[in-house]
């Protein structure tokens, strides 16, 4: 069986690559496996809708932080009890 892909799939699949060894340090199948979460990230970040949106695996990992930051900035403000955050009004 032969495989045939354009150049556009190539350099995708380069991306991407490039982009997961650089958000786990030398990627492989088991950080895939752990983080899927975060795999699912950078991909949403390259690819929209059957599309590629982003080639620069820089712009991703940029982008890939910024949400990380953001999902851990939430997950504080979840963790602060609703009788603290509530005490304003007594």
């Amino acid at each position: 069986m032969t495989l045939l892909l354009s150049p556009a799939d190539v350099k995708y699949m380069n991306v991407l690559v490039e982009t997961l060894d650089k958000c786990f340090s030398n990627v492989c199948e088991l950080d895939i496996v752990l983080n899927y979460s975060k795999m699912h990230t950078v991909l949403d970040e390259i690819v929209f809708g059957d599309q590629v949106l982003e080639t620069s695996s820089t712009e991703v990992i940029k982008a890939v932080e910024d949400i990380s930051k953001l999902e851990a900035a939430s997950n504080a403000i979840s963790l602060v009890p609703k009788s603290v955050s509530g005490w304003r009004g007594r």
